[in-house]
């Protein structure tokens, strides 16, 4: 899946989309991808002379990937949707992320209580996990605030 069908699926957008790509979806589980480039918009403040990504937004790719996978799989309309991000257990981190990392975000879904979902994901870079953790999403239909 690429970035124009992502656009369609999650309502964030440039600063703050960052799943660059789809590897792998299957019902219970997405693989998704974010290229990190010294050109990243957070880098100049965190920090000027040693870059390194915040691990809340490693969290929120992890939520990103998360909420496309809970629209794609469970066969909701994702036009009318929008993901929203109920709560983080258990997240570490494990490892800084520099730029020219590339992250390989995976998210599992592992249970379903009514209309909220937990999902358990990580993220590495070169195969080593730099973030781990549980996340609650939920949904809220779409209105138009003008």
């Amino acid at each position: 899946m690429d970035i124009e069908k992502i656009r369609e699926i999650l309502p964030h957008r440039y600063p703050f989309l960052f799943i660059d790509k789809i590897l792998n979806i299957e019902e219970s589980k997405i693989i998704a991808l974010k290229q990190v480039t010294y050109n990243e918009w957070f880098f100049i403040g965190h920090f000027p002379d040693f870059p390194i990504m915040p691990g809340v937004l490693m969290v929120e790719a992890m939520a990103q990937a998360s909420g496309i996978l809970i629209c794609k799989n469970l066969e909701m309309n994702e036009k009318d949707l929008i993901p929203l991000f109920l709560g983080i257990e258990k997240i570490r981190f494990r490892k800084a992320v520099k730029p020219g990392d590339t992250l390989i975000i995976e998210a599992e879904l592992k249970n379903k209580m009514g209309n909220i979902f937990k999902v358990s994901g990580k993220i590495e870079v070169n195969k080593q996990v730099v973030c781990e953790g549980d996340l609650l999403l939920g949904f809220e239909k779409k209105e138009k605030i003008l």
